[in-house]
């Protein structure tokens, strides 16, 4: 039986794509209706946009408004797009914010690189994000390149470009 699932994006490396007149990698549209439509998603997916930031630009204030979304989310399962820069802080303010014995599994996940771009790992992350919220106990996850960890035991290894256990 299919569940629905929401998809809440808050911008990120994930959904920027090049701006041939600045040169810069921006925020347009989000790519996720057509990457869903792309992989023949079967689900359905509620999605919500509610920020389109630069992970290391968001405050206290987005992070808490993608808490309230998760709190208030009709859906238990929830797929967060997120910047991986500081994606381990805002996974924490849901994971206090929703508390213990709350019902909702929440996986957060992002790409090293803009799924517009070639050999972006959006696609793959993305894909690994909506199973394991499927198959996950309630509580609040991250998944980066097939690996997934507990909100409170994972750390972005930047010179690595990977995420790992703490």
């Amino acid at each position: 039986m299919a569940q629905d699932l929401r998809i809440i994006t808050t911008g990120g490396t994930f959904d920027k794509q090049y701006d041939a007149i600045s040169g810069e990698l921006t925020f347009r549209e989000s790519q996720l209706p057509r990457l869903l439509q792309q992989s023949r998603c079967t689900l359905t997916v509620h999605l919500e946009g509610p920020l389109a930031v630069d992970s290391l630009y968001m405050t206290e204030e987005q992070r808490l408004e993608v808490a309230h979304a998760c709190m208030h989310s009709s859906e238990e399962k929830i797929v967060i797009v997120h910047g991986t820069d500081t994606m381990c802080n805002t996974a924490k303010v849901v994971a206090e914010a929703l508390g213990k014995g709350n019902s909702h599994t929440v996986v957060f996940t992002g790409a090293m690189i803009p799924f517009s771009l070639e050999s972006s790992d959006a696609v793959f992350n993305l894909g690994c994000a909506i199973t394991a919220v499927q198959l996950l106990p309630p509580g609040v996850y991250i998944t980066m390149s097939g690996k997934i960890f507990t909100w409170d035991n994972c750390k972005k290894n930047k010179e690595k470009g990977i995420f790992e256990t703490v």
